[in-house]
């Protein structure tokens, strides 16, 4: 007997998804940055289980932080851009493998603190008050789907 095949991958089309870029401007830890921004939002951002990224050498751990909008019903989910932990799985035996036990998700913007996505197909960032002095403006960012961020965001979904 034969399984039917639900649905065809060549089908499919994938979307680009929009996310936001937010860089600090101080250096300060994820607790008190979710902190104040609970403190000046209905949402209640909390500590969600981490993103895991399996690397070659390394499996890292990049924090999450989720909240719903009770009106709109709309999941906020700020995922820290760099690993705060790494495991080692084997020990490199190459040279210029190009893994490390820091990874950035974003490797061509280090300097974003946290990628924040949203449930909604057309997100809208503002509805989210951030802290004045702490934040610079959210930046959109287009992900395509041949990403490898567009896929772990998917998976995680």
């Amino acid at each position: 007997m034969e399984i039917q095949k639900l649905y065809d991958l060549d089908d499919i089309e994938f979307e680009d998804i929009t996310i936001g870029l937010v860089r600090l401007a101080k250096n300060i830890p994820a607790h008190e940055f979710f902190y104040k921004i609970n403190q000046s939002n209905d949402l209640n951002f909390s500590r969600k289980k981490d993103l895991i990224f399996h690397g070659d050498y390394y499996d890292y751990f990049f924090p999450r932080f989720e909240a719903y909008h009770k009106f709109t019903k709309t999941c906020f989910t700020f995922i820290s851009n760099k690993s705060s932990e790494s495991k080692q799985k084997k020990i490199q035996t190459e040279l210029f493998t190009e893994e490390e036990n820091i990874k950035f998700l974003l490797n061509n913007q280090v300097d974003v603190e946290y990628i924040l996505h949203t449930s909604e197909q057309f997100p809208d960032f503002s509805v989210i008050l951030l802290p004045e002095n702490l934040v610079f403006p959210i930046q959109d960012y287009t992900l395509s789907s041949d990403e490898e961020l567009y896929q772990i965001i998917q998976y995680y979904e």
